[in-house]
């Protein structure tokens, strides 16, 4: 497929060829002898991607028609139909992603991007994705959630021998099932995830579900995470749970776009967690259903309203509501560190710690010194100070009231009664209707009124305790039997 299809936004590279690949070889997978040399003899044209922005949906110009997703900050990767099989062809190569701007990580990801281009697909579609190695070590692809069949699943030593660098390999299988799944490697996991590598894969329905419903917005992004140290570009890989980036799609607030909807839409959002915990994700203003799991649709008779979905490590959730409520309602991680950004969560807590006296010796040595943290951690998001290279305040972003003090897992859905049909661009900050923000009050306030109990304690005793001297103790020695 042409990136003219994909609004001129990509980059296109040179269509490879089996003579011209690093290494100068196709290779197969084990189970991937039914591959036809014909089908293997050119590979598909190699899209990538480097802008950060979050593209517009790609509609199927060949194949099954179907209603596409967003993907938050990423692109759908184009394909190609042969023979009626539809081709892909990813390459796992290091990227540069900006997080924020302000600051870029060294990746690793695919086509351009970490995460990867969301693969598209139509149940019942017959796949074929060539991946190419460029990592200084071998890889490999897990179709997480998919049914296939053994030798495609992309455990490397287990179903297929691992992909080295400058090869390539070909996957194929049907896309049996619709759902909402993942890929990433299982090779060298802790290394490769840790840098980045995964994206989503949406398999739609073929024709009508009755456990799916049609939506106007259907969005998708992954939760990852990170331990970049201020100043440096790398991510630590032998981190185990103490990260200092939580990401959306590698972005983090303010980097992170908002999702952009017309007032009554149906809404879907698609989540998937490869992160090392889970992720209480909580929309402000409206109530949804979790509609669906990695393991398909949920039965509309088991969901329930909610606003705060928990999503676990290796899971996908699909949530969806009607966007009745116009405004700028917040979407984020409900676990506050997880809403800060990375200049160090190690600090000791000094509220209500009168530093003027030691901040003015400090000073005298660093004229730069500034205490921090005397009245709480919100004063960082108003400081200006200098900032190492390549880093992020902990807390920034400012809207139209002043600063909103989050950082990392943090966006804004965006309610509009004036937002097209298909319009996903940002409409601007919300003008709300006379009388209808909150305001200070200047009026009196009066001191609490506070209950005393009878023997001064908020809560009084239930009964009187015995002394000690009234307490009779009885001891008994226990008797012998069975010989001890």
């Amino acid at each position: 497929m042409s990136t003219d299809n994909h609004n001129g936004k990509q980059s296109r590279r040179q269509f490879f060829k089996q003579a011209g690949l690093a290494g100068g070889a196709l290779v197969g997978v084990a189970a991937a002898t039914g591959v036809s040399r014909v089908a293997m003899a050119a590979l598909p044209e190699l899209v990538t991607q480097t802008s950060s922005e979050t593209m517009p949906p790609l509609h199927p110009a060949t194949g099954r028609a179907y209603n596409p997703v967003v993907t938050l900050n990423g692109w759908t990767l184009p394909w190609r139909m042969k023979q009626g099989v539809k081709e892909f062809h990813l390459v796992a190569e290091p990227v540069v992603r900006e997080m924020a701007p302000g600051m870029k990580a060294h990746l690793w990801g695919y086509n351009g991007q970490s995460p990867g281009p969301t693969i598209e697909v139509v149940e019942g579609d017959r796949v074929r994705i060539f991946v190419t190695n460029r990592l200084p070590e071998r890889t490999s692809v897990h179709w997480h959630g998919q049914r296939l069949p053994n030798g495609m699943d992309g455990v490397s030593g287990l179903t297929q021998p691992a992909i080295e660098p400058g090869k390539t390999f070909v996957y194929e299988f049907t896309a049996r099932r619709p759902g909402t799944f993942m890929y990433h490697p299982h090779a060298d996991e802790m290394t490769q995830m840790a840098m980045g590598m995964m994206g989503f894969w949406v398999t739609h329905p073929k024709g009508s579900n009755p456990l799916i419903d049609e939506v106007d917005r259907d969005f998708c992004f992954l939760l990852n995470a990170y331990d970049i140290d201020p100043g440096s570009y790398t991510p630590k890989t032998m981190t185990m749970l103490d990260f200092n980036l939580w990401s959306w799609n590698s972005r983090v607030f303010p980097g992170i776009d908002a999702f952009n909807v017309r007032q009554n839409d149906k809404v879907r959002l698609r989540i998937g967690n490869l992160t090392m915990t889970n992720h209480p994700i909580h929309v402000h203003g409206h109530e949804f259903a979790v509609t669906g799991t990695d393991g398909g649709p949920v039965p509309k008779t088991a969901r329930w309203p909610e606003v705060t979905a928990d999503i676990a490590v290796g899971q996908m959730r699909q949530i969806e509501f009607i966007a009745d409520a116009e405004g700028d309602w917040a979407v984020h991680c409900h676990k506050s560190h997880h809403t800060m950004n990375a200049m160090g969560h190690t600090v000791p807590t000094m509220i209500g710690v009168d530093q003027s006296e030691v901040a003015e010796k400090i000073s005298q040595l660093i004229p730069d010194y500034m205490a921090m943290g005397e009245s709480g951690m919100a004063d960082m998001a108003d400081m200006h100070m200098p900032l190492p290279e390549n880093t992020l305040p902990m807390m920034t972003g400012e809207g139209p009231f002043g600063s909103v003090e989050m950082g990392g897992m943090f966006s804004v859905l965006k309610v509009r009664k004036n937002q097209k049909p298909g319009d996903y661009s940002d409409p601007g900050w919300f003008k709300h209707p006379a009388g209808t923000v909150a305001k200070e009050y200047a009026g009196p306030v009066g001191e609490p009124v506070r209950k005393a109990a009878s023997d001064g304690q908020s809560m009084p005793r239930a009964e009187k305790k015995a002394k000690p001297e009234d307490i009779e103790v009885h001891v008994r020695k226990p008797s012998g039997h069975s010989g001890h």
